[in-house]
């Protein structure tokens, strides 16, 4: 026997950090949710599955139309025309609570009960399945106590949203233990919540399949689902199949050694054709962070929009359109000392200390960006609009520009020690 066991696929929910740039593949990016949904379809149909089970997250929040319901309905209609069955319980992107729209499931679909968790038997596989869905979004007890304990006849499966006991990025939500978990008797737990692939235990299996396809540059690499194949009642193997559309890379590459831009470019170039590489013929959305300590440092930070889009026309020419540049950082450092500039008495020398002191943490960059809200209405339209438009009412942007500044003044202040 063998099932899919997937999560988190986030249908129609938008990508983010792509589309705002001009000439990206928008029709492509915008979608990729519902592509590797049907790739998830073709490939428990190409496998010829017993069922696949839905841990959680199906929707991104409330659907704005019917359009993204009768798409899913027309995915599992695909699976009842194969004689697959499917299995779903919400998460907290689609709680009870978070759904206003509803259409009736198919014959095919059965969605878990949200006030207590249910058993469904399916007699002619020998499997049961236990489930409960999210009422609200924000779930906070331990739904897996009241999981039933396992019928020692039968193949046991777990099917539950959860944080489990905390993952970094994700909201405690349904949290329990590994030994709650095992204290069920359960061959396998089916979890959602979290986006990263996770096996958590394989005695028994408790596994994360992460989410099937990544929506921003935190969520790099494959995505997919799990196929799980069950011999003699027990788990024989779980796999890991890609089924995303959009692969998510991030090119970290040091720099130190760099004399010129055009070595930067030449590290640059083979790390996008690495990344497209692994995407095996996917679209990649790539970040690019340049660090470490140079001898061009304030070069690259003086010159960022040229080195940003020259990054994009070596993508272009390495990729023909199949490899865009998300977003390039820079957090190169000096190579030489500032110590002898700093200790200047100056006006120059004040300035460059005042920002190097400015305490960047996350409040205090807040309160920057609320007292600069208005400036953007203010700036050139030349400064608002195109490839990388400025806003001085994000946090992360006023950071940099603060780096920016620091470089500019360091080189400013070196150039002027050397004439004297």
């Amino acid at each position: 026997m063998k099932f899919i066991h997937s999560a988190d696929v986030h249908l129609d929910s938008p990508l983010r950090g792509l589309e705002r740039y001009e000439g990206a593949p928008v029709d492509e990016i915008r979608g990729a949710s519902r592509r590797a949904f049907q790739n998830l379809i073709q490939f428990a149909i190409d496998e010829e599955v017993a069922f696949v089970l839905l841990a959680g997250d199906l929707f991104d929040g409330d659907w704005r139309d019917y359009n993204t319901g009768l798409f899913f309905i027309r995915q599992i209609a695909r699976l009842h025309d194969a004689g697959i069955r499917a299995f779903f319980a919400a998460g907290n992107h689609d709680a009870a609570s978070q759904m206003t729209k509803t259409l009736r499931p198919p014959p095919n679909l059965h969605l878990f009960a949200t006030r207590a968790a249910e058993s469904v038997l399916l007699e002619d596989l020998g499997v049961l399945i236990h489930g409960q869905g999210f009422a609200s979004r924000a779930v906070t007890e331990d739904l897996s106590a009241g999981y039933p304990l396992a019928d020692p006849a039968l193949f046991n499966i777990g099917l539950l949203h959860t944080a489990l006991d905390g993952r970094s990025g994700h909201e405690t939500y349904a949290p329990c233990t590994l030994d709650g978990l095992r204290s069920r008797g359960y061959q396998y737990w089916a979890l959602g919540h979290v986006h990263r692939r996770e096996v958590v235990a394989e005695d028994p299996w408790v596994v994360f399949p992460g989410n099937l396809q990544g929506r921003h540059a935190r969520e790099t690499g494959a995505k997919g689902c799990s196929l799980v194949r069950v011999e003699a009642g027990q788990v024989a193997s779980v796999e890991h199949r890609a089924l995303d559309v959009v692969r998510w890379s991030l090119c970290e590459l040091d720099v130190s050694e760099a004399q010129t831009l055009d070595e930067v470019y030449d590290l640059v170039m083979p790390a996008l054709a690495d990344a497209l590489h692994a995407a095996e013929g996917r679209l990649v959305a790539a970040r690019v962070r340049l660090h470490g300590a140079c001898c061009i440092h304030r070069r690259l930070r003086a010159e960022r929009e040229r080195v940003t889009n020259e990054c994009r026309s070596l993508a272009q020419t390495i990729g023909s359109g199949a490899i865009w540049i998300e977003r390039l950082l820079l957090e190169t450092r000096p190579s030489v000392s500032e110590a002898s500039a700093l200790a200047r008495d100056d006006a120059f020398s004040g300035l460059l200390r005042s920002i190097r002191d400015l305490d960047l943490d996350s409040d205090r960059l807040a309160m920057l960006a609320a007292d600069f809200a208005d400036l953007s209405t203010k700036l050139p339209v030349d400064l608002r609009s195109g490839p990388d438009p400025i806003d001085p009412s994000e946090p992360e942007q006023i950071r940099a520009r603060l780096e920016d500044a620091k470089a500019l003044l360091l080189e400013r202040l070196l150039r002027e020690g050397h004439h004297r």
